[in-house]
């Protein structure tokens, strides 16, 4: 690949390294130079540009990056679609994430121009989740570099794997001693059934028996009789020798213990045994608490049907060293106990759906209004269209006939946002809708009450582009290279739509800031059609054309 300052007259076919606001378009960075482009920076003043023009056998960004992806297939692991030299790779499933550091290294380490970062080793992750992103530095990778990665594949595996969870039914024996509060009980339950839950598990009725080997051994048999796949034993008082009176219980039911204690602090006490094939664990006594603490680890990794025995959990002491919890004896900072990290922020977007205007082009009728064949407002529509997306929460902004729009919405979990000065143009009620967007809220997807096309799939689609931390901070619907609606905005251009004036809307700001555009080519004319002319109704498909209006 060369990358120069080229003059404009050998700059045909390559790709442009910065974004260029011209009169009446913008040039966006990774955009391949055309004649129609030359022209216009021309016009604009240029007499070169600086760009990069791949040379033969170069595999230019996006198809490299799709390349890698496809490389680093596993089970279980999903690529989106390439865009700026980048792939995401999702979670197909809720599950544990495997990483063999030494396949990620060899690649990283094979050329600068591929990047692949990943979640640590032993992740749990969601369905959805992202678990690696794949990055292509410059516009261009050497073939030969990207032969080497897929060759590498083929022969030792993709360094990913996902093993999903399984749905569990575990049981839980609880033993019990005079004198043990019930609330030590009642949280020991709720942390299990938290735990249990979180890995896709079922928790059987809990059955509580008195603190004696042949009581804790019956409990164990009657939840291996109720279906139990994994059986825990949560005793009246800490376990300190396999021949305790939790472990023995295991015995007394049929099992064996295989191994006792280990390298993870909170949780060294822990007791793993079996009964037949089915894992039967005591637990420490951490495990009372919904802190991180060693049974987590254990269940991670007995809910992904990987191998648990003695030299596993021997292996777990790197990354064993955990927090303090409340039920530890002789906490290590007991004057200063260091507050729990927070959790880990989702980006929401909201959804903020114009619906205060006029409707003056459609007079005597508001198109909001106006009802399908199925009695269905257009409004509704559009709102329940929102409400089927991963938008939340959906604001509508009303205004002209509020009462009324208020009416058609029938009681649908939306947050209504008055626009006092609607009347002065869509800027306005654009204006409140954004100023009613909660601060949790990263973005806010704008959606017109006249586009009852536009799916809830389609605005996943939106949705799922938005990461200001790529660059993809506005993203815009395109259908066969036209440019439609709704836009999504990230909050740091909230303050400009704050600024806008009169009957237009924020279309004006996407050439101000190209930088941080993206566009979705959706295959989709929905994102172009709204219905604001008694004409436009009769396009409408047949289900959704009104009768009775013309």
């Amino acid at each position: 690949m060369i990358f120069d300052a080229f003059p404009l007259a050998e700059a045909n076919g390559a790709v442009l390294a910065h974004s260029h606001r011209l009169p009446g378009r913008v040039l966006k960075k990774g955009s391949v130079l055309d004649a129609g482009a030359l022209t216009a920076l021309r016009e604009a003043g240029y007499a070169e540009v600086i760009a990069a023009r791949l040379e033969p056998g170069d595999v230019a960004e996006n198809e490299a990056a799709a390349r890698l992806a496809a490389a680093l297939h596993a089970p279980g692991i999903e690529a989106g679609r390439a865009g700026t030299g980048r792939v995401n790779l999702h979670a197909a499933a809720p599950g544990l994430l495997r990483v063999d550091a030494a396949r990620i290294d060899a690649i990283n380490l094979l050329h600068e121009s591929l990047t692949i970062g990943t979640l640590p080793d032993f992740s749990v992750v969601a369905r959805r989740d992202m678990v690696a992103t794949i990055k292509v530095i410059p516009f261009a990778v050497p073939g030969h570099v990207l032969d080497a990665v897929e060759a590498a594949s083929r022969d030792g595996g993709t360094g990913l794997a996902l093993h999903p969870f399984r749905p569990l039914r575990v049981g839980l024996a609880l033993s019990e001693l005079p004198g043990l509060k019930e609330s030590i009980t009642e949280a020991t339950i709720e942390a299990t059934r938290t735990r249990v839950t979180a890995l896709t598990g079922t928790l059987l009725p809990p059955l509580r028996c008195p603190h004696r080997t042949a009581a804790i051994g019956g409990a164990v048999r009657r939840l291996l009789d109720a279906g139990a796949q994994l059986v825990l034993v949560a005793g009246a008082s800490a376990t300190v020798d396999r021949r305790d009176v939790g472990p023995q219980g295991i015995v007394a039911a049929g099992g064996e213990i295989v191994h006792f204690g280990m390298a993870v602090d909170p949780g060294n006490l822990i007791c793993l045994g079996r009964v037949g094939e089915v894992p039967a664990l005591v637990l420490p006594g951490c495990a009372r608490s919904p802190r991180p603490n060693g049974i987590d680890l254990v269940l991670h990794r007995l809910f992904a049907s990987l191998p648990l025995g003695p030299a596993e959990i021997m292996r777990m002491g790197v990354g064993g060293l955990l927090k303090d919890t409340d039920v530890r004896p002789l906490p290590r900072a007991r004057a200063v106990a260091p507050p729990p990290p927070e959790a880990p922020r989702q980006r929401t977007v909201a959804a903020v759906i114009l619906a205060a205007g006029t409707s003056s082009r459609m007079a005597p009728y508001n198109k909001l209004l106006v009802a399908d064949r199925s009695g269905k407002p257009m409004i509704a529509r559009v709102v329940d269209n929102a409400l089927s997306s991963a938008a939340r929460p959906v604001l509508v902004v009303i205004g002209h006939r509020g009462a009324e729009v208020r009416e058609a919405l029938g009681g649908r979990p939306v947050i209504y946002v008055e626009s006092p000065n609607y009347a002065l143009g869509l800027a306005e009620s654009l204006k409140s809708g954004i100023a009613a967007v909660p601060p949790a809220s990263a973005a806010a997807l704008v959606l017109l009450g006249d586009m009852p096309l536009v799916t809830g799939r389609l605005l996943n689609r939106l949705i799922e582009t938005f990461d200001p931390d790529e660059g993809r901070a506005i993203v815009v619907p395109t259908s066969q290279g036209r440019t439609g609606n709704p836009v999504l905005w990230g909050r740091s251009f909230f303050p400009d739509i704050q600024a806008l004036a009169g009957d237009a809307g924020a279309r004006a700001l996407l050439a101000r800031h190209a930088e941080q555009v993206t566009e979705v080519e959706l295959g989709d004319n929905a994102v172009l059609r709204d219905f604001d002319t008694v004409e436009s109704l009769a396009t409408l498909p047949d289900r959704l054309r009104p009768a009775g209006v013309g």
